[in-house]
C-alpha cells in the first residue's frame, strides 16, 4: 500500500491527480495540503510518504524554495513536482534541485499513472520532450540554494518582500508582527545568506527566481 501527499492549492488539479491515484492505486493513502506550511507539518509527522507531488507555486513556496527547503528537511522522500510551468529551464532546475520527476499540469490522466509508476519504481521521470534537453544547474546555484534552504519559511517570506521593496513597517503590518520581529528576521537572512545589505539579499534572490513566462 503506497502512502501519497499532494501538496497543492488548486482543487481541481488536487481532485484530478486524486482520481489517478485512486483508480490506479485503490489501497493507497492520500493526504493533502495547500500550502508550503502545511506541507512541512505533514511531512514532520508522516516521513513514511512513497511520494510528495509538489506544486511550485502554493502559497509559501514561491519559485523553487519549497523544493529546494523538503529536499533539504527530508531528503529521504521522494519529490515530484508538479507544475503549470512548462519551459525547459525551470524543468532542468526542479530536477538539479533534487525533484525525481516533472508533471506539467497538462498531462493527462494516463500519462500522469505513467510517471507516478515510474518514480514509485524508484526512477526519476520526465517528458520526453523535456529529457532530451536536460542539463545539470551550475555548482554556483547548487551553493545558492543551500543557503536559501537554512531559511524558514517566515524569514523566505519576508526576504520576497525585501525583493519587492517593502519597509519594515509595511512588512511588519502584512504578517501581522512587531517591526522589531522584522527587522531579527532580516538580521538572520543576512547572517544565514552571508551578506550585509537589502540590495545583495534582491540580487541573491533573484538568481533562484523562475521565469514562469510559460505559467
Amino acid at each position: 500500500m503506497h502512502h501519497f501527499h499532494i501538496a497543492d492549492d488548486h482543487p481541481l488539479f488536487r481532485n484530478a491527480i486524486l482520481e489517478v491515484i485512486k483508480q490506479h492505486y485503490p489501497d493507497s493513502t492520500i493526504s493533502q495540503s495547500g500550502d508550503l506550511d502545511s506541507t512541512i507539518h505533514e511531512l514532520e509527522h508522516n516521513d513514511d510518504l512513497d511520494l510528495l507531488l509538489l506544486d511550485l507555486h502554493m502559497p509559501g513556496s514561491q519559485d523553487l524554495f519549497g523544493l529546494i527547503l523538503i529536499r533539504e528537511k527530508f531528503p529521504s522522500i521522494p519529490v515530484a513536482v508538479i507544475s503549470a510551468m512548462e519551459n525547459q529551464d525551470t524543468v532542468n532546475r526542479a530536477m538539479g534541485h533534487g525533484a525525481c520527476g516533472y508533471i506539467p499540469k497538462s498531462c493527462s490522466p494516463q500519462t500522469i499513472h505513467e510517471a507516478l509508476s515510474t518514480m514509485l519504481n524508484g526512477n526519476r521521470w520526465i517528458t520526453k520532450e523535456f529529457h532530451e534537453r536536460l542539463s545539470p544547474v551550475s555548482q554556483e546555484e547548487k551553493d545558492l540554494a543551500a543557503k536559501i534552504a537554512t531559511l524558514t519559511p517566515q524569514q523566505y517570506r519576508v526576504l520576497c518582500y525585501l525583493r519587492e521593496g517593502w519597509l519594515n513597517k509595511q512588512i511588519g503590518f502584512e504578517m501581522g508582527v512587531a517591526e522589531a520581529t522584522i527587522k531579527a528576521h532580516i538580521s538572520a537572512i543576512f547572517r544565514k545568506l552571508g551578506i550585509t545589505n537589502r540590495t545583495q539579499a534582491v540580487i541573491m534572490l533573484s538568481k533562484m527566481s523562475l521565469n514562469d513566462a510559460d505559467a
